[in-house]
């Protein structure tokens, strides 16, 4: 392959790649506003400076552009939990800094809540699953790291791992609907409480 033409391909590479963000950038600005749930690929075109047929050589459907979206989301979930437990080590506060590290970004996340229920659709394209699994395992495992349980080796290690996650999960929804404060829950203590009940386990 010629030099010229290797430049040419890594150039309209790295466009594409631009390309592909500048959509996804466009597609989080639209779901700020609307509802992640109802994004349409028209309005993300429109706000992204395409034309419509133009994102469907990027994202083949809706459903794709949404698991791109809280894919983004499940990978700041793992960045945030992993600097939560810098210096903790597993200690104590460790599980709480990790559950609040989640739960801030499932809090303002509306790509994740989209993604669930894209997920519970025959629509999702099998790479865009694929990818949205890859981070999932990925910020579970964070969580785990995070929170001292290493390596899960054992079914039972991975099931504790998800159920804890799935609380915080429950607590995030709950705290985006505002019923924990309907409830006079803070949530700091049901955190704490979660800790006590995990890290005992162990």
């Amino acid at each position: 392959m010629s030099e010229a033409l290797s430049r040419r391909i890594e150039r309209r590479s790295r466009q594409r790649a631009a390309n592909r963000t500048a959509i996804l950038e466009a597609a989080r600005r639209v779901a700020t506003r609307e509802d992640a749930g109802e994004l349409s690929l028209r309005a993300v075109a429109g706000e992204a400076g395409y034309a419509p047929a133009s994102v469907y050589e990027y994202f083949r459907n809706r459903a794709e552009l949404v698991l791109a979206l809280a894919a983004e989301d499940m990978g700041s979930l793992a960045r945030a939990v992993r600097e939560s437990a810098a210096g903790r080590e597993g200690g104590p506060g460790a599980f709480a800094a990790a559950a609040k590290a989640a739960l801030d970004i499932m809090r303002v996340s509306g790509a994740l809540p989209a993604a669930a229920a894209t997920l519970e659709g025959a629509d999702a394209p099998s790479e865009a699953e694929r990818l949205f699994n890859g981070r999932l395992i990925a910020a579970l495992t964070a969580f785990a790291e995070a929170t001292g349980r290493g390596t899960l080796r054992t079914r039972d290690e991975q099931g504790d791992v998800v159920l804890a996650a799935a609380a915080v999960t429950g607590l995030a929804v709950l705290a985006r609907a505002g019923r924990l404060k309907a409830l006079g829950l803070d949530e700091g203590a049901l955190l704490e409480r979660l800790e006590k009940r995990f890290t005992s386990e162990s």
